[in-house]
């Protein structure tokens, strides 16, 4: 019997060092702990595209501060009287089969307007980019580097091969690379790119991406370095550099460059110039990773739905997130961020909707998604 008891405290031990909500060894009475270690804030955000319309495909979404939260939407849809997921969210087969965003058949595609919306805490539309929405063919994700005082905003589109760099109010557009949809494979041009991250310095990399299967290096003042990366053979290509849908990217504190290799199910990593270091297999599809300021590695992926941390050397710890369209779930989470008070927020791709969590009172903070690796604790970010 002691040993048998022995066994029991030894698997409570192996729970909690691998990180698992502490609800799990809770007496608490119901519950199935759909937001892990958030609860979920209500109506968050509020009305966007006006009556009659709902936000489409939500790619991506960013929280310079609490009050000033970037979402990217790829445009506004009908609301349907029937859409069974709710009154604000598209089901997945209309969202993934419904539309053309090529713009080739305009009675297909969605109200191009409040591409690029900012919100407050409330979940309050604050200001919209609607002059930009001409340029947006496919938004895919909204980013301010970690570094940056001035808190440029940069945008990648992929469908129209190009990223921007804007100034955060919106009113100029910086710097600009690509090619209006066209496709390339070199210096200047790219074939639908995914993600960027950057090093305090002020270099950054981008994830090219769904056709191209490379990372581009660039300098500080946006020129090109260097390029790496092979396509590979999915869905289990192991091989180093080779790659299929290079989805997300990530930079650590020792200026490694993590990369979501979505198609083969994995992260590898390489330094700063493109050498390979290793690969953390079995991440299933990985649709977005976020190097946290802990130095843990997070991941959302689309197909457990899951929001999963790792230690800095790919060991798993901990995970939770629940699919479904009910409120708190999820069904692909295509970016997320976190402010300095600790809310969590997320763009579901695949349903249109993005979505705001806060930590749950008195939970363990551990398990609560730091600030991204650059920004730290401050509340001044």
């Amino acid at each position: 019997m002691r040993r048998k008891g022995g066994g029991l405290v030894l698997a409570a031990a192996l729970l909690l060092a691998a990180g698992t909500t502490t609800t799990l060894l809770s007496q608490q009475k119901g519950g199935n702990d759909v937001t892990g270690p958030y609860e979920l804030v209500p109506n968050w955000p509020g009305d966007i595209c006006g009556p009659g319309y709902m936000p489409g495909s939500t790619a991506g979404i960013f929280a310079e501060n609490p009050d000033k939260v970037f979402i990217y939407y790829r445009g506004c849809v009908e609301r349907l009287k029937d859409e069974v997921w709710g009154p604000t969210t598209m089901t997945p087969e209309r969202n993934m089969s419904g539309f053309d965003l090529s713009q080739k058949d305009p009675a297909r595609h969605p109200r191009w307007d409040k591409t690029i919306v900012i919100v407050n805490r409330d979940g309050k539309m604050t200001g919209s980019w609607d002059q930009h929405s001409k340029l947006m063919v496919r938004p895919h994700k909204v980013l301010i580097s970690p570094y940056d005082p001035q808190r440029h905003v940069w945008i990648v589109d992929d469908g129209a091969q190009m990223f921007w760099k804007f100034t955060n109010d919106g009113s100029k557009i910086v710097q600009q690379w690509g090619e209006w949809k066209v496709r390339g494979n070199d210096q200047t041009h790219f074939a639908r790119p995914t993600d960027i991250a950057w090093l305090p310095d002020g270099t950054f990399f981008v994830s090219d991406g769904y056709v191209n299967t490379r990372v581009v290096k660039f300098d500080p003042s946006g020129k090109y370095v260097t390029t790496w990366g092979q396509r590979g053979t999915p869905p289990n290509d192991t091989r180093p550099g080779y790659m299929n849908t290079v989805h997300s990217i990530a930079v650590d504190a020792k200026r490694r460059v993590f990369v979501a290799d979505r198609s083969n199910s994995r992260v590898q990593i390489f330094d700063e110039n493109g050498k390979y270091i290793e690969s953390w297999p079995n991440i299933t599809r990985p649709y977005y990773i976020f190097m946290a300021a802990d130095q843990h590695l997070w991941v959302s992926d689309g197909a457990t739905q899951k929001f999963t941390r790792f230690s800095p050397t790919g060991q798993l710890l901990f995970s939770w997130g629940t699919y479904g369209a009910m409120p708190g779930g999820f069904h692909g989470v295509h970016q997320f961020s976190t402010d300095a008070e600790g809310n969590l927020y997320t763009a579901d791709v695949h349903i249109g909707r993005a979505q705001k969590f806060r930590p749950r009172a008195g939970v363990d903070r551990s398990l609560i998604i730091p600030r991204q690796q650059g920004f730290g604790g401050s509340s001044s970010n």
